[in-house]
């Protein structure tokens, strides 16, 4: 099917294929963290130095804490009540590092708080500053408690506007994000076994929770707050990226990009690494302002599969359930469950492209660079997919059911490639209410069972405070 014009309720079938046995979803019982730190032994940051006075930044002492911890064969380390200025810290295996209900912590608004070191940002791995907590190379490690995070990102923000200035006039969008090395607030990379539960932050400079290169995951009741200090961009809220068996529930975003988003690389790069997103559970769960309830993508390179997202609401987002992609990312999103959700004001309950954003999507070097002399990660952005089919997107096998969306601008914007069609997408009770039903392109095998449709003369969704969605980055 090239393309469709959705324009009336003939266009809604009736012969559903259910096609997936009741085991099909079996694997989601099994996701999450196994372990839990067991020690119970005491460390407070304030015995290692730490003070609470809003200026000093307390990175060293925070860290002598957690290296006393670590080399005591675990336990936790806690704060005394009060407000603590720190840079990147990092939590070590066995460690419990607990921000209690009494604590806030304040982001250093200093890059030189946050030394640089090898990670993935947006698909790209590449030299990046230290996020404000970090879990690098551990296991069986937890950050919890009721306490506050807030990562004052907002020199972020500035710093990559005052860039996107100079970039854009220059033919640079497309490397722009890399080149503003902005601090995300938790980064979780190459662990197993990791709790993040009860925390709220706020003002992300960048990503907000990352998980890179991990499995065995539980992200748990977290509270993300990301507008207050105004309109960030790239803020996202949980970010899933080439890891497996995660478990994100009890959690309520309000972001300025992505809210739940699965990411597997970008392009040559991403195809080079080749690690999947997979068995990744959302549930339960709330966003509020943000690009997408649940997005898959913008980099796909290593595949997206076995995502159950269910029971979740989504108040003014600009997106119910998200794909995004391009011709040079290629990878597989596939086995998809998207179920028993609510959406209130959003602007597009499904909203698929695989060609999004050339703008930044696509790269190519200006007159006047001399390519032996710009950095590695520009080179890595440039590297060509060979052969070019390589970096063909794919998506199939998607099971939406029990969905009620309503007061929304669109029910549709779907748009597949003639390479590589929207292939074998279910959806079942669902009830949706929206200004146009939308159109499909290029897709084929999509099946709808009782399904229910009104149409509304006009939006009564709020309009999106903050930057525009095409602004909206990764």
């Amino acid at each position: 099917m090239k393309k469709v014009i959705l324009c009336c309720l003939l266009l809604w079938s009736v012969c559903f294929v259910n096609g997936q046995s009741a085991n099909s979803l079996a694997w989601a019982g099994k996701v999450g963290a196994k372990t839990f730190p067991s020690s119970k032994q005491m460390f407070f940051v304030n015995d290692f130095g730490a003070v609470s006075d809003t200026v000093t930044v307390n990175t060293k002492a925070i860290q002598k804490a957690i290296d006393a911890c670590a080399a005591k064969g675990g336990g936790i380390v806690a704060f005394r009540p009060g407000t603590y200025v720190m840079g990147s810290i990092f939590v070590k295996s066995n460690v419990h590092l607990r921000i209690d209900k009494s604590v806030l912590i304040l982001g250093s608004q200093n890059f030189d708080d946050y030394p640089d070191l090898d990670s993935r940002i947006a698909g790209i791995e590449m030299k990046w500053p230290a996020a404000l907590i970090n879990v690098l190379n551990v296991k069986n490690a937890a950050v919890t408690g009721e306490g506050i995070v807030n990562a004052r990102g907002k020199f972020c923000w500035d710093k990559y506007w005052a860039m996107r200035k100079e970039y854009d006039t220059k033919g640079l969008r497309w490397i722009v994000d890399y080149d503003a090395k902005r601090v995300r607030t938790l980064l979780v990379q190459n662990s197993s076994d990791v709790t993040i539960k009860g925390l709220t932050f706020k003002n992300a400079g960048f990503w907000t929770v990352q998980l890179l290169y991990s499995t065995r995951l539980t992200v748990d009741g977290v509270v993300i707050k990301n507008n207050e200090d105004g309109h960030g961009p790239s803020t996202d809220g949980i970010d899933v990226d080439s890891s497996s068996w995660v478990l994100i529930q009890n959690c309520d975003i309000d972001c300025n990009d992505d809210n739940f988003c699965l990411k597997a690389g970008r392009d040559w790069d991403g195809l080079r690494v080749n690690k999947p997103t997979e068995y990744v559970v959302i549930r339960k769960c709330l966003a509020r302002r943000g690009a997408g309830l649940v997005t898959l993508g913008s980099e796909t390179s290593g595949g997206i599969r076995y995502i159950l997202a269910t029971d979740l609401v989504a108040r003014n987002t600009d997106n119910g359930l998200r794909i995004k992609s391009a011709t040079t990312r290629g990878g597989t999103i596939e086995n998809i469950w998207f179920q028993n959700c609510k959406l209130d004001s959003v602007r597009n309950v499904f909203q698929y492209n695989l060609n999004w954003y050339p703008a930044y999507s696509y790269s190519e070097l200006p007159k006047g660079y001399t390519y032996e002399t710009i950095p590695a990660h520009w080179k890595s952005m440039l590297q060509k997919v060979t052969p070019p089919e390589k970096g063909i997107p794919y998506a199939k096998n998607f099971y939406i059911s029990n969905i009620t969306a309503t007061n929304s601008t669109k029910a549709f914007e779907a748009a597949g490639l003639e390479q590589s069609l929207l292939d074998n997408f279910m959806y079942s009770n669902c009830t949706i209410t929206s200004v146009t039903l939308g159109t499909l392109e290029f897709t084929k095998n999509w099946k709808f069972n009782n399904m229910n449709y009104s149409a509304v003369k006009k939006p009564t969704a709020k309009k999106t405070e903050g930057i525009e969605q095409e602004e909206r980055l990764k």
